[in-house]
């Protein structure tokens, strides 16, 4: 079963927040994030169940090259992208979000 993908604004922003802050480091790296959680997000799309429920339904699906994780909601005929936030920041600031 394919479900569909939901990006919420918050998740977007999170998005295009790091995109800048490795593009300003050097550039092509940001592409090279987006790039690391367009195939993480894909894997999550393919086997939702396979990752870890970290805070009542959110469930956590970690990104390779990048210390970023990808917190998300498993619906019936989607799932829901709640937050992409860096390894190290606090864990209360994407709990708000639900």
């Amino acid at each position: 079963m394919t479900r569909e993908l939901i990006i919420r604004p918050e998740a977007e922003a999170d998005l295009a927040e790091a995109f800048e802050w490795y593009e300003a480091r050097v550039p092509g790296l940001g592409l090279e994030f987006i790039r690391a959680v367009d195939s993480l997000l894909n894997s999550i799309l393919r086997n939702p169940l396979a990752y870890p429920v970290v805070y009542k339904t959110v469930r956590r699906a970690l990104a390779r090259r990048f210390p970023y994780e990808a917190f998300f909601v498993v619906e019936p005929e989607t799932v829901v992208l709640l937050a992409v936030f860096h390894a190290k920041r606090n864990p209360q600031r994407w709990q708000e979000r639900i």
